[in-house]
């Protein structure tokens, strides 16, 4: 009894090939929006001279030309402000806060962060600048 069965070449089907690179690419475009930040658009200021700052965990206050305030991109009152800062103070000190301000705020409404701030005796404080070279 002959149990062999005929030889065929072998054959990777490719109709599947497009659906598998249209879900990959979809996969890839909702992955990348995961680390999308959202950002107030703010004309930065420039500045003679500075230092880059490298730290581990950053604390961002966007302040726009309206003095509308952001914590880490979520609109907030100074109140708000004040309560993250000091339950961040007790969790982790060594976070450094970056004052993000528009070219054309009053420095009114970037004294009401720098308040808060002197208030909690907050050290670790940059102010965020354009690059001038």
């Amino acid at each position: 009894m002959n149990l062999r069965r005929p030889r065929r070449p072998f054959f990777v089907p490719l109709n599947a090939m497009s659906d598998v690179a249209f879900l990959l690419l979809i996969f890839i475009m909702l992955v990348s929006l995961i680390h999308y930040r959202k950002e107030p658009g703010l004309e930065y200021p420039h500045a003679a001279s500075g230092a880059r700052v490298n730290g581990g965990r950053n604390l961002e206050i966007w302040i726009d030309r309206e003095g509308v305030s952001y914590l880490d991109g979520v609109l907030s009152s100074l109140g708000d402000i004040e309560l993250a800062l000091d339950e961040l103070y007790l969790s982790a000190p060594e976070t450094r806060v970056h004052i993000i301000a528009d070219r054309n705020t009053p420095f009114t409404h970037v004294q009401g962060v720098i308040t808060v701030l002197q208030r909690l005796q907050y050290r670790a404080v940059s102010f965020v600048v354009k690059d001038s070279l």
